[in-house]
């Protein structure tokens, strides 16, 4: 049977997804009985960020809006509210996806670490406005570092082994549209 020209979108799509279940599976799973000393990056605000500035049409907003939202049921945040926020965030970047193309790596990497920042400031003020308990500053600010040191991994994870990589000026998918 041949393969239509979406099929490598709702492939890359269906990959997407389930990274993010692989993912989610792991974080949930009760590894230690000790408290948490460090905390980990959030590794799938850096996969959403780098499939959204390579292939935006790979990670479309309801599939972003789904993904986080889950992720706040299964992680006991508040619901909505990081969803909402990442949403925001990966639509300003899809937005200036063209922007990217031709910048170097390092200012692409630039602008997500200020997009993340903006999203960890904007969270808090969120929480603080409505007083929630949230973590200390210090805690969110080491996970905010980590995330951004490891967006550069997880794009060239990407790239190497799933092939996501940014679409050259005038290149064309299957149906002959630019993308």
């Amino acid at each position: 049977m041949a393969e239509g020209p979406l099929s490598g979108v709702w492939t890359h799509r269906g990959l997407f997804a389930g990274l993010v279940s692989f993912w989610l599976f792991l974080r949930i799973l009760p590894l230690s009985t000790l408290p948490a000393g460090w905390p980990g990056p959030d590794l799938l605000v850096c996969l959403t960020f780098a499939w959204v500035l390579r292939r935006p049409d790979y990670v479309p907003a309801l599939l972003i809006f789904a993904v986080f939202l889950l992720e706040d049921m299964l992680t006991m945040r508040p619901p909505g509210l990081w969803t909402l926020i990442v949403l925001l965030g990966s639509e300003f970047l899809r937005n200036r996806e063209l922007l990217t193309r031709q910048l170097p790596f390092a200012l692409e990497w630039v602008m997500v670490a200020a997009v993340i920042l903006l999203m960890l400031l904007a969270q808090r003020l969120v929480m603080s406005i409505v007083m929630a308990e949230q973590t200390s500053f210090g805690f969110a600010f080491v996970q905010i570092v980590l995330t951004i040191l490891c967006y550069p991994l997880v794009v060239a994870v990407s790239r190497l082994a799933f092939g996501i990589r940014k679409a050259a000026t005038g290149e064309m998918d299957a149906r002959g549209r630019r993308l």
